[in-house]
């Protein structure tokens, strides 16, 4: 199926209020991912919850821009008109494909009422970086759709695992130029590509460490299985992350009831 049939489909379901619609674009051991709402759901959960939400809610949906695909992705951007006088809002979703379904689907949105506050320091740096990228052709749509797109390749794939990973190796995965790339994680989410790398990386070693199974393994063991290529850089980002070593990280957490 072409992506924009797909895209078509999908956006028809949600606007017949049609919850197997919506999730049958979903294999059936796929995963719809809610971001703002921190939920994921299968597909029966998945008609489940929308059933409640048709009951409840009167919405139409559309789709804005373009429609970004690859091999086995799709990404685009929508608004959502309530029906009733609220003012609509925006979102987007990134899937990942399995034949003509989805294995997951990623949602985002931005209700107005629940937009976050800025500090000077974070807008003094974004109006920096827009400075920076003035000229790059990159607009805001498509810097959102990327940033969406990469944050789910990661979580899928998991592409900080490999010690080896470079920008334009990941920039060659996302279908995008390295300088869009390096746009977006520097603009888009405020930090160095190393510093996101070893976010991820950080935040996989957490989960390592604090495994029962697994708390003799040896923390340099551990710190080259999330990605790291050396102890001391490992060190250095697991306090920069989380203000503890690995070693005081592991035993506080082993220390606490279960």
């Amino acid at each position: 199926m072409q992506a924009i049939d797909f895209v078509e489909s999908y956006f028809d379901a949600w606007n017949q209020h049609d919850p197997k619609g919506v999730a049958d674009h979903l294999t059936m051991d796929g995963v719809y991912r809610d971001i703002p709402e921190n939920r994921q759901s299968t597909h029966d959960e998945l008609i489940q919850s929308l059933s409640k939400f048709f009951a409840n809610y009167n919405h139409r949906y559309e789709l804005i821009g373009e429609i970004l695909g690859s091999e086995n992705s799709i990404a685009f951007q929508y608004r959502i008109h309530p029906l009733g006088g609220s003012d609509a809002y925006h979102g987007a979703e990134f899937m990942l494909l399995n034949g003509d379904a989805a294995m997951t689907i990623t949602d985002y949105y931005d209700v107005p009422e629940l937009g976050r506050p800025t500090t000077l320091t974070a807008m003094a740096t974004s109006n920096a970086q827009r400075k920076k990228y003035a000229k790059s052709g990159l607009s805001v749509t498509k810097m959102q759709l990327y940033k969406e797109q990469l944050e789910c390749v990661m979580r899928a794939e998991q592409l900080f695992l490999r010690s080896d990973l470079t920008l334009p190796r990941l920039a060659a995965r996302m279908d995008c130029s390295v300088n869009h790339l390096s746009q977006v994680i520097n603009s888009g989410f405020g930090m160095s590509f190393f510093d996101y790398m070893n976010q991820y990386r950080v935040q996989h070693a957490t989960q390592l460490l604090t495994n029962r199974d697994a708390r003799n393994d040896a923390i340099l063991n551990i710190a080259f299985a999330v990605g790291f290529n050396s102890n001391s850089a490992f060190y250095a980002a697991f306090k920069k992350c989380t203000g503890q070593t690995p070693a005081q990280y592991r035993q506080a957490q082993l220390d606490k009831p279960h």
